[in-house]
């Protein structure tokens, strides 16, 4: 662990082993456990399928006012989301986040797999990772 950093490079997303790791260089910053999509098993095809995406991402954007304690954007869906959505007649969904826990609910972390597809840490690890993620920051999401 190199708990002195101040920035981070890398988000990855382990679906399966529900395990956030960030990374600068290489070398773990934090590790949190994660709750997913309420169906989290295989890559999200549309809207409301309550899958979380599977890829290589960026973080695009940061609302410090959701209804999630503090949100990282993910810019899902890529254009090759939007193309496969088109061509299948299916709006492949979108506001992918990485956030904690929903405003109101204090002192716990929710359990199980929760969320409409994004990626939820508890208030403490969102907020860590809030402050060591720049926009620009990779997230890859494995399966």
């Amino acid at each position: 662990m190199a708990p002195q950093a101040t920035q981070i490079d890398h988000i990855l997303i382990e679906k399966s082993a529900r395990r956030l790791t960030a990374s600068l260089d290489g070398a773990v910053v934090m590790q949190a456990d994660v709750a997913l999509g309420f169906a989290p098993e295989g890559d999200k095809q549309q809207e409301e399928d309550g899958k979380t995406p599977v890829g290589i991402f960026r973080i695009d954007r940061r609302n410090p006012r959701s209804a999630f304690h503090l949100s990282l954007g993910i810019d899902y869906p890529l254009p090759e989301d939007i193309e496969r959505g088109q061509s299948q007649g299916i709006d492949p969904g979108g506001d992918i986040f990485i956030h904690g826990q929903p405003n109101g609910v204090t002192g716990i972390t929710l359990p199980g797999d929760w969320t409409a597809g994004c990626i939820a840490l508890s208030n403490s690890e969102i907020a860590q990772l809030w402050s060591l993620t720049p926009n620009g920051t990779v997230v890859e999401i494995r399966p």
